[in-house]
């Protein structure tokens, strides 16, 4: 509204140039039309708002006492509709409906057409007066409809933002809950599967180990505490795969792993690799029916090539393309997620191959 009011009132003002090379009275009221206009226009687009004592000021000088000096003064024509004094009155009516509220804007718009009303009987000038009074309150009564649609603009866009942020948050809520779901599979649910179906010795120092640092985790979640997927920086690699064969161990599978020229990978990627890896290694231990597997992992400049290769029963990829939450979600999905690709082969009674990479 500022703009466009000012905008307004530059058109009018330029009608008014030529006084500057009128009289004196009249290059004083184009004078004070300009620094009227100034005050209010420049402060209000800087502040955001036109300012209710700058608004009443502009009415009364430009909107009221330009008018009525310029007809006293016979300085600039006054009673005509086309006069760059009466045009005035047509912006500060603007302003004023744009700036100001309900009855104060209707007072502002009431006292210029009062003034500018007078100021054409006074020299009988009856007959353009009906046109420039229409002048004056259309527009006012444009621009409140254009203050007005603003409004409904900007709060239909405050409602959309506000949907927004609850869907981002919503969103947000599903992501935590699945990538938990994830890390419940991966680690406490393997676990608790091993148990179940006795393919390890719960008695056994690495398997313990493993459940301790499972509980850890339980404890970490059930406190909601991130920390762990708030770490930034870089790690390395080896450590995270190391991590990862530990872990499989732990529930009995017997891994020979090959590292070669490994990076050091951002934190998130580098837990999401270890977490698909450790997937990987637990589908062997559970479905691959062989208690072996082999990880060959090796650095491709700033990124990375891992494999996971078991001799067990295998299964038809064409029937169950990366079916189930381990293959689906824990290990394609996850790697997906950063940048990364997946990519399982295998056949009945040939093994199976998991590569993942990073980046894709």
């Amino acid at each position: 509204m500022l703009l466009a009011t000012g905008l307004y009132r530059a058109s009018h003002l330029v009608n008014g140039v030529a006084a500057a090379g009128g009289t004196g009275v009249a290059m004083l009221l184009f004078g004070v039309s300009l620094t009227s206009s100034a005050v209010l226009f420049v402060p209000g687009y800087r502040k955001g708002e036109f300012g209710r004592y700058r608004l009443w000021c502009d009415v009364l000088l430009t909107g009221c006492l330009v008018p009525v000096v310029a007809l006293a003064t016979g300085a600039a024509p006054g009673a005509q509709a086309g006069s760059w004094v009466m045009l005035l009155g047509s912006s500060a009516t603007a302003a004023a409906a744009a700036g100001l509220s309900g009855r104060e804007a209707a007072g502002a718009v009431a006292l210029v057409v009062a003034v500018h009303t007078a100021c054409f009987l006074q020299e009988s000038a009856a007959r353009p007066l009906a046109g420039h009074l229409v002048s004056l309150v259309s527009s006012a009564l444009l621009a409140q409809v254009f203050r007005s649609y603003l409004h409904r603009q900007g709060v239909q866009l405050d409602e959309a933002r506000e949907r927004a942020v609850r869907a981002e948050a919503a969103r947000a809520r599903r992501a935590e809950r699945t990538a938990q779901h994830r890390a419940l599979h991966d680690t406490v649910l393997a676990t608790l599967t091993a148990i179940a179906h006795q393919r390890v010795d719960a008695t056994a120092p690495r398997f313990r180990e493993r459940c301790a640092r499972e509980a850890s985790y339980l404890r970490r979640l059930i406190q909601r505490s991130d920390e762990e997927d708030g770490q930034g920086g870089a790690i390395a690699a080896g450590e995270v795969l190391e991590q990862a064969v530990t872990a499989a161990e732990g529930i009995g599978l017997a891994v020979s792993a090959r590292y070669h020229a490994l990076p050091a990978l951002p934190a998130p990627v580098a837990r999401s690799l270890a977490a698909a890896v450790t997937e990987a290694l637990n589908n062997v231990r559970h479905h691959a029916g062989t208690s072996t597997a082999h990880l060959t992992a090796a650095g491709q400049g700033d990124g990375i090539a891992v494999t996971v290769v078991d001799d067990g029963c295998g299964f038809d990829t064409g029937r169950t393309p990366a079916a189930g939450t381990g293959l689906r979600q824990s290990i394609v999905s996850r790697m997906q997620e950063i940048g990364g690709a997946a990519a399982v082969d295998s056949a009945p009674g040939e093994g199976t191959l998991v590569e993942l990479r990073w980046p894709a």
